[in-house]
């Protein structure tokens, strides 16, 4: 028996099953989600991780950038997917400015997303300039997921999202936070829009799992935001991202007949009505 189908039967993803999947040679398969109806579709599929991202702002808000969405908002988007999931691990992104430079707020942050979204795990960006918070998180029992590379919410810091840490000073800076993370007690860590050889060596230099988005085929797995792979956000192409659907295209279509039937008195026919 594969280990892809004894993993694919387990009842409930946990932090302990992602580890076991890296230490078997499995990939890990993760997705955002942000609400409940598509939440339950991906956990029927057999999907690993539901990351609750804070891409929210962009693909639900329409804003240009994470900065602007709120715990109060995360923690909504979170407990929607949290409602309609049994088997995925569920991971909640802590937005910008609950968790830089204050490791108490940190704290409270985590616990609320913990507690009132019902997630099984936060996610942070960052590594040696937050390992405080980190640290402060973890000690409440609280599982944390890292995040590395193109860190959307430093956007204003970077002033760009090209690829990050092409130079040997900032790979080297990418590594050693990767051991820091891993070190305090994060069980996995994201690895975002990297060189591929960077994120291969960064895998195999760390005990726990590495998720990439962007970052090649050598890490542990790979994360999409859903709205990008279905085709339902046509705006943002970057090189690491593959349209599985053009669902965008479709529902125009839907609606564009649905309009026309109504138009037309089509809609509803003798069947349709009371």
């Amino acid at each position: 028996m594969s280990t892809a189908i004894s993993f694919r039967n387990v009842t409930k993803v946990t932090t302990h099953v992602i580890q076991e999947m890296k230490n078997k040679g499995e990939k890990i398969a993760m997705l955002t989600a942000y609400d409940y109806s598509f939440a339950r579709i991906l956990d029927l599929t057999g999907i690993d991780v539901i990351l609750v991202g804070d891409s929210a702002s962009n693909v639900m808000a329409g804003h240009a950038s994470t900065l602007p969405i709120t715990l109060n908002e995360m923690i909504y988007h979170g407990s929607s997917v949290v409602r309609a999931v049994k088997r995925a691990l569920v991971v909640v992104d802590l937005p910008f400015g609950t968790y830089q430079g204050n490791s108490k707020e940190a704290l409270n942050s985590a616990i609320r997303i913990m507690k009132e979204a019902g997630a099984d795990a936060v996610k942070l960006e960052g590594g040696k300039e937050i390992i405080e918070s980190v640290d402060r998180i973890l000690s409440a029992g609280i599982p944390v997921m890292g995040h590395l590379g193109l860190t959307p919410q430093s956007i204003h810091k970077f002033g760009t999202y090209v690829v990050r840490a092409t130079s040997e000073e900032e790979a080297a800076k990418l590594l050693e936070d990767a051991h820091l993370l891993e070190k305090a007690g994060c069980f996995a860590i994201v690895l975002e829009k990297i060189p591929a050889k960077l994120g291969g060596i960064v895998t195999k230099a760390l005990r726990i799992p590495i998720i990439g988005i962007g970052a090649g085929k050598d890490v542990d797995g790979q994360v999409l935001v859903l709205h990008d792979m279905l085709g339902i956000t046509m705006e943002f192409s970057p090189r690491f991202l593959r349209r599985y659907h053009n669902l965008s295209e479709e529902i125009r279509g839907a609606v564009n007949t649905y309009i026309h039937d109504v138009k037309t008195l089509d809609f509803p026919n003798e069947k349709e009505q009371y």
